[in-house]
């Protein structure tokens, strides 16, 4: 009987000591909550919004998760230019401010900029921006619209702004590509059979103000 009154003490005495863990664990996860925001943005290398980088005077800002969306951004003017702070939304932005353009239809996803109906280096009318395919004709040129195909994990694909070209590579710099990646990248280009090829299977082609 001794023996068996020890035995519950001690599993007594284990509850207690997890009761107290748990609380003093879920007392620290809500004060890093009200102090710093939601657990999955407290080790996340920006802050949504904040700016990381720029092409033109043209800002890149962070969005955290692919899937993260806050307001829409519209023009002074009413002119549609995205969602917060998604890739449609910058190469939009950088259309519109440092090339003074705007799309015909100012919807759709980023896979939708490209229409695979239409023959490369001819207009694409909802975007009124000459289309060209990977591969094309046409080199890839600096302020170039670079647009991906859909992927199993993202069904909406993704756009970026070519912002150096060479004879064997290009830099793209992009909005959202994810939490941890970053703002700029280096694709190979190369020109088998006198065709410009981007070396990346998601790009479908490129889109040019005329």
């Amino acid at each position: 009987m001794e023996i068996n009154r020890q035995l519950l003490k001690q599993m007594q005495l284990l509850t207690r000591r997890r009761k107290l863990l748990l609380t003093s664990f879920s007392l620290l996860l809500l004060t890093t909550y009200f102090l710093y925001g939601p657990i999955t943005d407290t080790f996340a290398p920006h802050r949504i919004g904040q700016p990381i980088d720029s092409l033109n005077g043209v800002q890149v800002y962070y969005n955290g998760d692919v899937g993260h969306v806050s307001s829409r951004n519209v023009s002074a003017d009413g002119y549609n230019i995205g969602m917060k702070y998604q890739c449609v939304e910058f190469v939009k932005r950088y259309y519109y401010e440092h090339l003074k353009h705007k799309m015909p239809d100012s919807y759709g996803h980023a896979k939708d900029f490209f229409d695979k109906s239409i023959a490369d280096g001819q207009l694409n009318p909802k975007r009124n921006l000459l289309q060209f395919t990977n591969p094309g004709r046409s080199q890839p040129q600096v302020n170039d619209l670079l647009v991906f195909s859909a992927t199993l994990f993202n069904r909406y694909g993704h756009v970026a702004i070519v912002s150096k070209v060479s004879d064997t590579e290009i830099e793209i710099i992009q909005q959202n590509p994810g939490k941890f990646k970053p703002s700029r990248k280096t694709i190979p280009l190369t020109r088998p059979s006198g065709q410009w090829k981007i070396g990346e299977s998601r790009i479908m082609g490129w889109l040019r103000k005329a």
